[in-house]
């Protein structure tokens, strides 16, 4: 079975990323780095949609939040705070995380929507965010905002693309590590259970509402990293970064690459991403159709996504039968002690 191994390859894949910046030229590496960035983001998708069975078409709020923040905060907008990337950072993770906090309870309240219905309030949630962001000058209005400073290093110069290839990266790791502490600890089983039959669990007493919001928060926040790193690596910030429209390829990319898996989503997002310029350039207008087809196929022929098989990890210990441990302590040669 290929989940056998998806432990290592999975490090493997991790190892080949932290390598790949080595043989890039500068350009390429700055490149590479902004796909990561788009990694982040579907892994905050994947975390809610494959975790607990969240479908969200309103994650690019988050997304967009975050962006803002870093940018009102380094283009001295919030004067009471400063101008510090590290301040804008510090807030690109607060307000996107009270935002999805207070959207969860809004949404996860009662008989909370689920499925299509909650893909559509959160599709009309993303669209009301991009006018009203249109529509407010002091986030720039429909024009956005521009000149955001790039990252800088300690010593206050503007990092090169390979240097910023590897703070994205350990961003990325950081995010990821998270994000698959949280789904296989027993709250993470608490998730599968909730995605799997929410009134079930309902019924064995758990506060689904409350671990719903929780996770949704929790995207929330890695959503909002990533429009942090999105802004210092771009330098601007638009309307569109908040709407339905990004918050739909995020959705392309989580299904391509395997919702139920993190390390194929995030993966999924880059090897997308990376193939739009070549479906662009050789495609033209039909890019876009193309994509269409791609997803649609990979929903109908492959539902865990390309990757998602080849990535998925053993079940935590904890799942293990009585048998199994009992082998696997044979195989190192110390037998577990009768449970009596």
């Amino acid at each position: 079975m290929w989940f056998a191994h998806g432990r290592l390859l999975t490090v493997l894949a991790w190892v080949a990323l932290f390598i790949l910046p080595l043989v890039l030229s500068d350009w390429n590496a700055a490149l590479f780095a902004q796909y990561v960035t788009y990694g982040i983001f579907a892994l905050s998708l994947a975390l809610i949609w494959g975790g607990a069975g969240i479908l969200s078409f309103g994650q690019a709020i988050f997304f967009g939040l975050g962006a803002c923040s870093m940018a009102l905060v380094t283009l001295g907008k919030l004067p009471l705070l400063g101008d510090s990337a590290w301040v804008g950072l510090l807030l690109a993770l607060i307000i996107p995380t009270l935002a999805a906090a207070v959207l969860g309870w809004i949404l996860f309240q009662g008989r909370a929507l689920a499925g299509a219905q909650l893909g559509i309030v959160t599709l009309c949630a993303a669209f009301v965010a991009e006018i009203a962001a249109r529509r407010w000058d002091f986030v720039g209005g429909f024009n956005g905002l521009f000149g955001i400073p790039p990252m800088t290093g300690l010593d206050g110069d503007i990092l090169s693309g390979f240097a910023t290839s590897y703070v994205v990266l350990g961003a990325a790791l950081l995010s990821y590590l998270i994000a698959l502490a949280v789904l296989r600890s027993p709250l993470g089983t608490v998730l599968a259970a909730i995605r799997n039959n929410e009134s079930r669990t309902a019924h064995f007493g758990y506060d689904v509402r409350l671990y719903k919001i929780f996770v949704f928060a929790l995207s929330g926040a890695l959503a909002g990293l990533a429009g942090a790193l999105f802004a210092l690596q771009f330098g601007f910030v638009s309307p569109t970064l908040i709407g339905f429209g990004l918050s739909t390829e995020a959705l392309i990319w989580v299904a391509v690459g395997g919702r139920g898996v993190l390390m194929a989503a995030f993966l999924g997002a880059l090897i997308v991403r990376s193939s739009e310029s070549v479906l662009s350039s050789a495609l033209d207008q039909y890019w876009l159709l193309a994509l269409g087809i791609v997803f649609v196929a990979t929903v109908v022929f492959a539902p865990q996504g390309l990757l998602g098989n080849v990535l998925r990890l053993p079940s935590p210990r904890r799942f293990a039968t009585p048998k199994k441990l009992e082998e696997k302590s044979r195989s190192v040669g110390q037998v577990e002690p009768d449970a009596k």
